[in-house]
């Protein structure tokens, strides 16, 4: 086994460091977040569809013109999905609302329903998973010519029939907060169970 290299003893100095510094954001300005390595991102927002409701004669139809689509696009992007809680408290007022004309039953259902959606909300569970496309490139390349990828980008998604849009300024704020932030995030269930492995003679 290779030996690691010894660490530096010069101690990170974390606490003087600003927030800015730590996650690498110089600005956010428009539609284009600057970095402090000089690099210049420009995000795409892609709105899901339910392919569930297709055909599958849809399906191909949908993945042969998304192909033909981005077949033509040479340069690299980057996929990010990330989970967004979801803000039910419009459903829960509405069902609220629902109470004083009711009867006696189907107050008794509202008020059950209310309680669960509302344990819902408190939990954090109700996400939505929302996706996007990064693209970047050296800031000394100009703005125009990666907004310029960035919309031949979204043509191409919605010619395939997938609805996409550039990302203004507070759009990415709120995608910022959405990664690093975790006052905004929500760990998802999963079946994966912790194990140790072992190794066993033959």
């Amino acid at each position: 086994m290779k030996t690691s290299k010894p660490r530096s003893k010069e101690p990170a100095n974390l606490n003087r460091q600003s927030a800015q510094q730590f996650v690498n954001v110089q600005d956010i300005r428009g539609n284009f977040l600057f970095t402090q390595d000089g690099w210049l991102l420009c995000y795409l927002r892609l709105f899901p569809i339910s392919l569930e409701l297709l055909s599958a004669a849809e399906k191909r139809l949908m993945i042969g013109k998304l192909t033909a689509e981005l077949s033509s696009v040479r340069f690299p992007f980057k996929f990010l999905a990330v989970s967004r809680p979801v803000d039910i408290s419009p459903l829960i007022s509405e069902l609220a609302s629902s109470l004083a004309a009711a009867d006696p039953k189907q107050k008794e259902l509202l008020r059950q329903e209310i309680s669960e959606m509302n344990t819902l909300s408190l939990s954090g569970e109700v996400v939505e998973r929302q996706f996007y496309l990064i693209l970047w490139q050296r800031q000394e390349s100009g703005e125009r010519d990666l907004l310029e990828k960035a919309k031949r980008l979204v043509q191409h998604f919605e010619e395939g029939s997938v609805q996409a849009h550039v990302l203004k300024q507070h759009e990415i704020v709120q995608l910022c907060n959405l990664v690093n932030n975790p006052a905004f995030t929500h760990l998802e269930d999963t079946d994966t169970k912790a194990a140790i492995p072992f190794v066993t003679e033959v």
